[in-house]
């Protein structure tokens, strides 16, 4: 399967287009919107194609000429506004996935967040949160434009993202039962559930949560 990752740039892509790059049933294309940053994937061995996130959906479309399945996994970042939120984390999702559509992608996997499909939680207690309501509504309307799409979708919603090394195993639910645990997860852990989405169909049309857990990631998936 040839797949674009979109954000490869970013600290769930990086991790998953090396992961893809090893990967005997899979070809991975990094998608990136600055040279340096083609530059240093193609060092690699890797192939990339730009992707601006802000430009127009027919150069995306461009980009997508070939590919089998869209990996979104980009975003704005933590220090950014809720304009550039907005521009990104939603408009910049719609666009991909009406690029996909109009290029002839059938596979769609979206990164999106805990809670982002719980209207209530960050409509109205998002009071001292760090997280603006404004990104679980971006990420949340991303994700019902994805599901309306027609498009074979798979959207992942991780818990607290950490940097640290991936344990292999998580806890997967379309409805994670948040209280008494630990709400984190590793970005190696997330990009292994891409992969593991990818290789596995029972995952189209599948929305779930994801947190660190005792299940092998694999297993995880196929239970779904």
């Amino acid at each position: 399967m040839k797949v674009l990752v979109i954000g490869a740039n970013g600290q769930i892509g990086r991790i998953l287009t090396r992961k893809l790059k090893d990967h005997e049933a899979h070809d991975v294309i990094a998608g990136v919107r600055k040279d340096d940053q083609q530059k240093a994937y193609e060092n690699e061995g890797i192939k990339s194609g730009f992707i601006d996130l802000e430009g127009s959906i027919e150069d995306m479309e461009k980009a997508m000429a070939d590919i089998d399945a869209v990996v979104f996994a980009a975003g704005s970042g933590g220090h950014t506004g809720a304009d550039k939120t907005m521009m990104i984390d939603f408009d910049g999702a719609v666009k991909s996935i009406e690029a996909a559509k109009n290029a002839g992608v059938k596979r769609y996997i979206m990164v999106s967040a805990v809670n982002a499909d719980d209207r209530e939680y960050w409509s109205y207690n998002m009071e001292g949160n760090s997280i603006g309501g404004y990104y679980f509504a971006a990420k949340h309307y991303a994700d019902v434009w994805l599901e309306n799409s027609g498009l074979d979708y798979t959207i992942i919603r991780p818990t607290l993202l950490l940097n640290d090394p991936g344990t292999g195993t998580v806890e997967v639910s379309e409805k994670l039962k948040q209280e008494g645990k630990k709400l984190e997860i590793t970005r190696e852990d997330v990009a292994h559930l891409i992969v593991a989405s990818l290789d596995h169909d029972n995952t189209i049309g599948k929305a779930f949560d994801a947190n660190g857990g005792d299940t092998d990631v694999d297993e995880a998936v196929k239970s779904l």
